[in-house]
């Protein structure tokens, strides 16, 4: 979606690229109205301590198979992969799926030639995890440095993760072999519960229940705690326990939220996934601050993971839905949810009176008279008093003609991308894309 400020003419998203709501709201789901108030006071007097932040990106998010249908682009396609980097700089790739190839353009376009040094965290050796590998540029450059963290297999035995990431390159499946990755890098096998230190960044290590085996990882860094449990099944009473000890107390829980419930418990039960209700309980027991829904199904288009974020929120109002490009920031003044410049279209200035329904960053619901600024067929920016939460769902109906004689009214649901407090004069700035709503029937000729 393009949109445009029209004070300033600039696309609206451009400045900044991100979408950035305030740090005190995401310290925990039971604040109150009046501690939410004092907490921003607070927040904002406090001088900002950037060097303690560590920030997580999400270049891949979906499980199984990458994905290019139209109805999956908002929440995105590619298989996982999540970029950390701690306070200090020092850089963590957990997980090598497609989402890995770009972000090996984005090192190699801000290095421009200088070493890239990085820690590689695998959970496991399925293919949605590992087919990124060979499409990383940054392993064909000599300047750079790998570290790669894995488990033994027992169906591979001793230097696995290394025999997987050659097998990646084998003949008949790829055109290179291994040999054209002049990148130096070592492989590190770790055991169930294993904890160790790279530059005051500790990492813990733990089975997770899914089919050959898979390592849940708790990353404690100088600005919070992340704890990575993607392709994990409940109810192997190990392995529960294993995931409750990683996450407990954790800043963020990235979990597996594959399947609805129903399926969880019926067709797809025995595959090595979980669902959205069962992160809310672990984050719940576990006292998590903030949960991912994780490891979107190829199948499930937006709007079903759109239905299962409402859900988890019902339950646990710190809950976030992956999103390619989406960042988190984590810092001793709490954690911040960022989203990134979503897609391009053909966008007309103009301004439509409008009113607006949906959602507010408390759980309110608000209605209220609003001005659109600027839309496209993806979207539209709007100025609002309220202060909608991100990734909840707004409802926009539009008077498309000053002809009081002619009905033109045109109703849009759209999901929350942008927040931008006070940007238009006393009002908010709030990006939506809209939300593609069922064909009822092309006519036919």
């Amino acid at each position: 979606m393009i949109i445009r400020n029209e004070r300033t003419g600039r696309n609206a998203f451009d400045l900044p690229r991100r979408t950035r709501l305030p740090w005190h709201q995401f310290r925990g789901p039971q604040l109150s109205e009046r501690a939410e108030g004092a907490q921003a006071r607070s927040v904002a007097s406090r001088p900002a301590m950037t060097h303690q932040v560590a920030k997580l990106v999400f270049w891949g998010v979906r499980g199984s198979t990458p994905t290019l249908e139209r109805d999956t682009w908002r929440y995105g396609g590619n298989t996982p992969c999540l970029e950390l980097t701690a306070p200090d700089g020092t850089k963590f790739i957990l997980d090598c799926g497609t989402g890995l190839r770009m972000l090996g353009n984005h090192l190699t376009e801000r290095r421009r030639g200088m070493g890239i040094e990085a820690h590689i965290l695998v959970t496991h050796y399925h293919w949605d995890h590992i087919q990124g590998i060979p499409f990383f540029h940054p392993f064909f450059e000599s300047q750079n440095r790998f570290h790669f963290y894995s488990f033994q297999s027992k169906y591979l035995g001793p230097h696995s993760l290394e025999q997987v990431f050659a097998a990646q390159l084998a003949s008949p499946y790829f055109p290179v072999d291994v040999t054209m990755m002049t990148a130096a890098r070592d492989f590190r096998e770790v055991a169930n519960g294993e904890t160790w230190a790279i530059h005051g960044t500790h990492i813990t290590a733990r089975y997770l229940n899914h089919p050959q085996g898979c390592l849940g990882y708790r990353i404690e860094t100088t600005g919070g705690s992340i704890v990575y449990a993607t392709d994990n099944e409940p109810g192997e009473h190990t392995c529960d326990q294993n995931l409750r000890q990683l996450a407990h107390g954790a800043d963020v829980l990235i979990y597996d939220a594959q399947y609805s419930p129903e399926q969880l418990a019926s067709e797809r039960k025995g595959w090595g996934h979980s669902s959205w209700l069962e992160g809310v309980k672990i984050a719940r027991e576990a006292k998590v601050r903030n949960l991912i829904l994780f490891h979107h199904d190829p199948d499930s288009p937006d709007k079903v993971v759109d239905g299962f974020l409402s859900a988890a929120r019902q339950e646990f109002p710190a809950t976030w839905a992956a999103t390619e490009g989406m960042s988190i920031s984590l810092s001793e003044r709490g954690v911040a949810v960022d989203m990134k410049e979503t897609r391009m279209g053909i966008r007309r200035r103009l301004r439509f009176a409008a009113t607006v329904s949906g959602q507010t960053e408390d759980g309110r619901p608000f209605e209220e008279k609003a001005v659109v600024r600027d839309i496209s067929l993806q979207g539209a920016y709007l100025a609002l008093h309220s202060r909608p939460r991100l990734q909840s769902e707004v409802r926009v109906v539009i008077e498309a003609s000053s002809d009081p004689t002619v009905s033109s009214v045109m109703t849009l649901r759209g999901t929350v991308v942008h927040f931008e407090l006070g940007r238009e004069k006393n009002q908010n700035g709030v990006g939506v894309v809209f939300i593609e709503d069922p064909d009822p029937g092309r006519p036919r000729d």
